[in-house]
């Protein structure tokens, strides 16, 4: 579909992509419309009569809009998207064909499960896998010049019904805190809302950089950040890129970007310059926690696939280029009912919102409480690069309310009344020009992990590349458990009222500590945190450790979200994942510094030693050019030695089989020693003429496009 994104309305193109629930109400016999709307909302199983209507629909839809293939789209724990494509043909025995699509077919595939990570619950030759139909997620087209495929999100399991992806769990725990929410709200009175969802709209940063320049970066190409380079006279200590103008080129990529994703229907709203040269974010309006899922999936393959169309690289590794800004993914995160209710809105008096203050001691119980196991849905190696960096959150949890909610809940605790400010407050600007602007009920505070933004929280310690669907499960189990120790309680109580307020005065009293309203950054509040004994545990290995806990297994199974066997294998996954990770950083730091740098450095330092010569044997001074070319014949001496060091460190770590063992030592020798040969080169590349150095540098990364 060729589309003039100048002239096109988008009231034209939206959804045409996607097969909507508006689709299916004007498509399908409104009978089966109802019964895929029980589905949707937990109340019916699917029953195959019904998945064999919804299959024809859909089949005609896709096929109306040139698809010839379909296939189930599922998340494995690789933590990007897979697809297994099948054509809609059918041979009719006669030379011709039909083009059909089955319920069966709709609701279950079968790809193969032994290629993908399972963490020893499949072995090699155990093939066989599953995938079910998620119904709450709308199916789409995805359409390339290869052709139109129909894309159906499903769920991933093994033969045995173990989770091989990241969507089951999150189903899971969603529908464990949907029971335990409404249990809470039955207890406070509510008889009208029958169910409980999670609601996502993640923030997606990422770098935008010459496709030239990247092609000559194999650690970019093969790593997705620079494992060399020096951050050019000028970074971003001008703050003059956040928010500024758009430049032409990219903003010809945005709306192209913009409507491709509206056409699948994903609600992108916001888009603007981040912090650092070349980097940008896009933010879609918040939707249901299954369907943000996916969406955001898509939108990470969306930014790549058009960037290339217009001869850049999208980049959406946590931390690309060393000394500027890393890219993060917002998620803002709240719970609603299917009656409209937000759980999380404070009302214009917040301290006689009984619901809210029930609901937000919930989550400040349960970021305290799980504050290892939120950090560990966040652990990656290219996270470690990010967390506790000036452009984001400490690897310490904690939460900002602000200071009238805090205010409010800390009267609670101590057994005061009242406190804070009500919200319709103005700030009156004191120009007639200007309008009185409603003031929020807080602040806003960029340096928290885990922030009170107005009726949501946004978790901002996940990583741009990250599937936000391990931290909304582990989010969303975390509270489900505090919600269920509530409503056992309210469930008993006589005085329902004087149980509330007890909940919260004992919840938010014990657990106060992780509120932490002022600058995150700082090195006290790393001292305040270490005092008030939250976890600063600062990379990936070690914060994995929490998976392995009993009371972490205990956790996940009490409310079935994943067994102790299914968490293990995460564990696992994770653990290897770290270190193939680094492992290929080394390879390619290896690689360079040997066959690209050391190469082009020591003829350098020769060339420079004979000009010196020469300068010397016509009585000129040379002694200038003597000192450059011995100070980089020093530095590519200790590069060949750093470099050795490496290889010998990776291989001794290449060799552990413990995948512990394994992860710890590329943690604790192979990154120092990349780190080693890393300075030697950057500090090369100050010295060496540039025209010469064999890498484009970040000038023409960072300011070039």
């Amino acid at each position: 579909m060729s589309i003039d994104f100048v002239k096109t309305p988008v009231a034209e193109i939206y959804g045409v992509n996607c097969f909507s629930n508006a689709v299916m109400k004007e498509r399908l016999p409104k009978n089966i419309y109802k019964e895929i709307l029980a589905v949707q909302a937990g109340q019916k199983e699917l029953a195959l009569e019904v998945a064999e209507v919804v299959a024809a629909s859909m089949r005609e839809w896709a096929i109306e809009k040139g698809a010839s293939h379909y296939t189930h789209w599922f998340q494995p724990l690789t933590g990007i998207t897979a697809e297994k494509h099948d054509s809609f043909i059918s041979p009719a025995g006669d030379g011709t064909v039909l083009m059909e699509f089955s319920g069966k077919e709709l609701v279950k595939g079968e790809p193969d499960a032994s290629s993908f990570p399972s963490g020893g619950l499949r072995a090699t030759f155990e093939a066989r896998g599953y995938t079910a139909w998620d119904v709450t997620s709308p199916a789409f087209l995805k359409q390339d010049p290869s052709g139109t495929t129909l894309c159906i999100p499903t769920a991933f399991i093994s033969y045995y019904g173990q989770a091989l992806d990241k969507k089951t769990p999150l189903l899971r725990a969603m529908e464990a805190l949907n029971k335990q929410a409404l249990r809470v709200l039955r207890a406070l009175g509510n008889t009208s809302s029958s169910r409980v969802y999670t609601t996502v709209g993640p923030e997606q940063e990422y770098f935008l950089i010459d496709k030239k320049y990247y092609d000559k970066r194999p650690d970019l190409m093969l790593t997705g950040r620079t494992v060399f380079g020096v951050v050019p006279a000028k970074g971003q200590e001008m703050e003059d890129h956040y928010f500024g103008a758009i430049k032409e080129k990219v903003a010809v990529f945005m709306r192209e970007l913009n409507y491709e994703l509206w056409k699948v229907g994903i609600p992108a709203k916001t888009q603007h310059n981040e912090v650092a040269p070349n980097q940008f974010e896009i933010a879609p309006i918040y939707s249901n926690t299954t369907a943000a899922v996916d969406a955001n999936q898509m939108v990470m393959e969306m930014i790549r696939s058009v960037a290339r169309r217009h001869g850049m690289e999208g980049l959406l590794h946590e931390k690309p280029f060393a000394g500027v800004n890393g890219s993060g993914k917002h998620n803002n995160w709240s719970m609603a009912t299917d009656d409209g209710i937000n759980l999380f809105e404070p009302g214009d008096d917040p301290a006689s919102n009984a619901r809210f203050l029930l609901y937000a001691a919930a989550v400040v119980e349960a970021v305290d409480r799980y504050a290892l196991l939120l950090r560990s849905s966040v652990a990656t190696s290219a996270n470690d690069h990010r967390l506790g960096a000036n452009e984001a959150p400490p690897a310490i949890v904690s939460i900002f309310f602000g200071g009238p909610l805090t205010e409010i809940l800390d009267n609670i605790a101590e057994g005061k009344s009242g406190g804070g400010s009500k919200g319709g407050e103005l700030i009156k600007l004191g120009v007639t020009s200007l309008p009185a602007l409603p003031k929020d009920v807080s602040d806003r505070n960029r340096t928290s992990p885990f922030a009170f933004t107005g009726n949501k929280f946004e978790f901002r310690m996940v990583g741009s590349s990250q599937s936000i669907a391990t931290p909304n499960t582990y989010l969303n189990l975390a509270v489900a458990q505090v919600l269920m120790e509530y409503a056992d309680k309210l469930e008993k109580a006589s005085d329902k009222n004087e149980c509330i307020q007890n909940i919260i005065k004992e919840s938010y009293g014990k657990h106060r500590r992780v509120i932490f309203n002022g600058n995150g950054y700082t090195d006290e509040w790393v001292q305040e945190a270490e005092r008030r004994g939250l976890p600063n545990v600062k990379n990936a290995v070690d914060a994995l450790e929490v998976l392995t806990r009993s009371e972490t297994i205990a956790l996940f199974e009490t409310h079935k979200v994943l067994s102790k066997e299914e968490l293990e294998s995460r564990y696992h996954i994770y653990l290897e994942k770290y270190s193939k990770q680094i492992n290929i950083e080394a390879g390619i730091i290896i690689e360079l510094a040997r066959r690209s740098i050391f190469p082009v450095v020591t003829n350098y330092a020769g060339s420079l030693a004979r000009d010196a010569a020469s300068l010397a044997a016509i009585g000129a001074a040379s002694a200038a050019a003597e000192k450059r070319a011995k100070r980089i014949a020093d530095l590519s001496s200790e590069l060949f030695e750093e470099t050795a060091k490496l290889e010998t460190v990776l291989s001794e770590a290449q060799g552990i089989e413990d995948v512990l063992g394994q992860a710890k030592a590329y943690f604790e020798k192979v990154r120092p020693a990349m780190d080693a040969v890393r300075s030697r080169v950057d500090a090369l590349e100050k010295i060496v003429a540039k025209e010469v150095w064999p890498l484009p540098g970040y000038e023409e990364l960072l300011f070039k496009l």
